[in-house]
């Protein structure tokens, strides 16, 4: 994974970091648009569409339209959203055949319930993890974009959002807005042995909870757990518990403050009562 400093989402808000300069270094570099479509073809993949009829997709998070050109070439019909007014200029320029419309997915999709066939994003969710603003909450941020989302699809419609998460938190913060939104479904992990390679995608279902694909590149002997982190009505727990604190000692508890910190939410200050027994009451 990445180190901090060069992750796009620590470098700025999207709307500023995503300029008119970085847009069309975006759209014109040769690997980063073969990146994104192969991106684009696995997560139309995971729709699991049907084939003898166009459907209409939403495409969060749509940048310059990269996404959108191969759900067109797929005979499928899109809507875009997206915050960077950047990006979208980039997408009018190049006629992209979708329609554009600029929002923030934090503040929900603004969309009539049951009016799309299945929805992609493409390195997008990843973004309401921090808070770029004294008033952004990002467990709220990323409900408020679930709710609105699992309202906008039509019933038994999937969604498929590919991510680049920062650790084992921030995907279990993500996926339980997710559940508490009302999706069921998973993580889908393609090559998971491989550095480069690997990617997460997680695949939503607004009806009932479907078979979980399988992710590429499992076929050498992996588990299904390894493959995938499934969930359906009970909270993921991650049990890579080697070398964490005890829970509900001192520095359990300042390490639980210090992720609720990053997460945009208030905390009371560190004293050093912090994380001390309370002699029992008689």
């Amino acid at each position: 994974m990445a180190c901090r400093g060069k992750r796009p989402e620590h470098r700025g808000p999207p709307e500023l970091f995503y300029n008119e300069d970085e847009a069309r270094k975006y759209t014109h570099n040769s690997r980063m648009i073969e990146i994104q479509t192969q991106m684009s073809e696995r997560a139309v993949e995971l729709l699991s569409l049907p084939e003898d009829q166009p459907c209409f997709l939403l495409d969060v998070g749509c940048g310059s339209g990269l996404s959108g050109d191969f759900i067109s070439e797929q005979g499928h019909y899109w809507v875009g959203i997206d915050i960077s007014s950047s990006m979208l200029d980039v997408a009018v320029d190049r006629e992209v055949e979708g329609d554009l419309l600029q929002g923030d997915m934090g503040q929900g999709i603004p969309f009539r319930p049951g009016s799309f066939d299945g929805c992609i994003s493409i390195s997008a969710v990843q973004w309401l993890c921090n808070a770029d603003q004294k008033t952004h909450n990002p467990a709220k941020r990323l409900y408020c974009f679930f709710s609105s989302l699992y309202s906008a699809l039509a019933r038994g419609a999937r969604a498929v959002l590919q991510l680049y998460p920062e650790n084992a938190e921030q995907l279990e913060l993500i996926t339980a807005q997710a559940m508490k939104a009302g999706f069921t479904g998973g993580m889908v992990v393609d090559f998971p042995n491989s550095a480069k390679a690997k990617k997460f995608f997680l695949c939503l279902f607004s009806g009932p909870s479907g078979v979980l694909p399988k992710g590429l590149g499992t076929e050498c002997g992996d588990s299904q757990e390894m493959r995938e982190s499934k969930f359906s009505n009970e909270r993921i727990r991650f049990k890579t518990t080697k070398g964490k604190s005890v829970k509900k000692s001192r520095d359990w508890i300042l390490e639980k403050k210090e992720r609720r910190r990053r997460q945009g939410k208030e905390v009371r200050a560190d004293t050093r009562y912090t994380g001390r027994k309370r002699r029992p009451h008689f």
